[in-house]
């Protein structure tokens, strides 16, 4: 009888877990995001007033990266009682706090009404967000990593992934509307609540639909061996600990993986806004759509890259666009400066698609780093830490560069050394494709076994 991971699941139930994986984690991403791009449009005005935009926007991104200096800590505590308690219960919590916090956002009175509380309310507020979002990734992922078959893992993992784009979608979808219905006064004055507000009813369906999933079978496995360990005497140490001692080459693998892919999304992103509204002096509306259509694009075809790392496995599929992203650093820039609408448009997709051949391979390759004992907590602190590094500094580093220099050039460099450093992690990683979950401490000097006949995969170095 094969292993709780390695025995595929009926199909109505594996769609059933990833539809609740990928709901709850578009909700929460919804929330996080909506911040990143109101920090963009509104908060610098708000929240931040000043006489120079750039200082104006460089401040709300301040508060903007206080939510990723949360995550780390959400990811250890998450990851902590995921691995003790089980996988389910600290998703249905993780978007409580995130969506509690974002609806507060919304009722929040400006800086012209209290003055200095308002900055200061707003930042708390972001700590909420961070740390419930470091708790999410890992639970979500895991979640439908340790419930699907080995063959399949990479395509069924890679769906709570697009609840990033997702979620940016949603939240900048909103905001376009809007923005397309309101005058700057009144978008100004009122309309930035509403996407904010409307988070609480976003949060009451994907409560619905979160509760209703089971537990995972691989930790729930894990957890009666554990209990029959302690049973014989045997005490095991905290998860956090053991991934420090026994995990911590992963943990830096985490984070090598995803620092390329964490900074080419913001700078694709919640940069974009700022660039093609401040410093190409275009309306709010085209940056919005821009990135609403490359959203919709990288939404849809991260599966595809997900099912690709089955076939090829994770390393290939991820040096596809951790090398094309380097390059497309360089022509992405160019393209914005045409001022061009259709143009920025084929600029964010292209760039979009090239980030997702990095985020769809990577719930299933992180997952796949890590034994069931500490899956959550190295998964989610290898994540969260590339998040501090990556995510949260790489807005402020290219406003900052863009200030400085009044040029693209130094945020191509940052841009491209940042997908090589992900290139050369994934090229001394070793292949993943096609582990068995259920089982713990594999020897790594033994490859995984492949999930598909040999002609099909990608030969590479070590």
């Amino acid at each position: 009888m094969g292993s709780p991971s390695s025995v595929q699941p009926p199909r109505g139930k594996i769609g059933r877990i990833v539809a609740a994986s990928l709901v709850g984690t578009t909700i929460e991403w919804y929330d996080f995001f909506l911040y990143g791009s109101a920090a963009a449009l509104v908060f610098n005005t708000l929240f931040f007033p000043s006489s120079d935009p750039l200082v104006g926007t460089l401040l709300a991104f301040l508060t903007y990266a206080v939510g990723f200096a949360a995550r780390p800590l959400g990811g250890v505590v998450f990851g902590h009682y995921g691995d003790k308690i089980g996988r389910k219960k600290l998703l249905v919590l993780s978007l409580l706090m995130m969506g509690g916090a974002t609806f507060a956002m919304g009722l929040l009175p400006t800086h012209a009404s209290i003055g200095v509380w308002a900055p200061i309310l707003l930042t708390v507020l972001r700590l909420v967000q961070g740390f419930a979002l470091g708790g999410e990734w890992g639970g979500a992922v895991l979640l439908v990593s340790e419930h699907g078959g080995d063959e399949r893992r990479g395509f069924w993992a890679s769906w709570p992934q697009s609840g990033a784009p997702g979620g940016n979608l949603l939240a900048t979808g909103v905001l376009a509307l809007l923005a397309a219905v309101q005058s700057d006064e009144a978008f100004l004055a009122w309309g930035w609540r509403i996407p904010f507000l409307l988070s609480g009813v976003l949060v009451m369906i994907g409560l619905w639909i979160r509760i209703s999933v089971e537990e995972s079978p691989v930790f729930l496995e894990a957890q009666r061996k554990s209990a029959a360990a302690a049973e014989q005497g045997v005490k095991e140490q905290a998860p956090v600990v053991q991934v420090f001692r026994k995990s911590w080459r992963e943990v830096l693998l985490a984070i090598g993986t995803r620092f390329g892919e964490n900074i080419s999304y913001y700078i694709l992103t919640a940069f974009l806004l700022v660039y093609v509204t401040v410093h190409l002096e275009m309306s709010k509306s085209e940056a919005l759509n821009a990135v609403l259509i490359g959203s919709a694009v990288h939404f849809v075809t991260i599966p595809m890259w997900g099912a690709l790392s089955d076939r090829w496995g994770r390393r290939p599929v991820t040096l596809i666009g951790a090398v094309g992203m380097a390059f497309w650093a360089f022509g992405f820039f160019a393209l914005l400066d045409t001022r061009s609408f259709p143009v920025i448009v084929s600029a964010v997709t292209l760039g979009l698609l090239l980030h997702g051949a990095m985020y769809g391979p990577q719930a299933a390759f992180i997952s796949e780093m890590f034994d069931t004992k500490v899956r959550y907590s190295g998964a989610s602190m290898g994540s969260q830490l590339a998040s501090i590094i990556g995510g949260a500094l790489a807005p402020l580093i290219a406003v900052e560069l863009l200030k400085d220099y009044e040029s693209s050039v130094p945020i191509s460099v940052y841009l491209c050394f940042a997908s090589l450093v992900t290139a050369g992690t994934v090229w001394v990683a070793k292949e993943t494709r096609g582990r068995d979950l259920a089982k713990d401490s594999v020897d790594a000097s033994v490859p995984a076994a492949p999930a598909a006949p040999v002609k099909d995969s990608v030969p590479l170095g070590h």
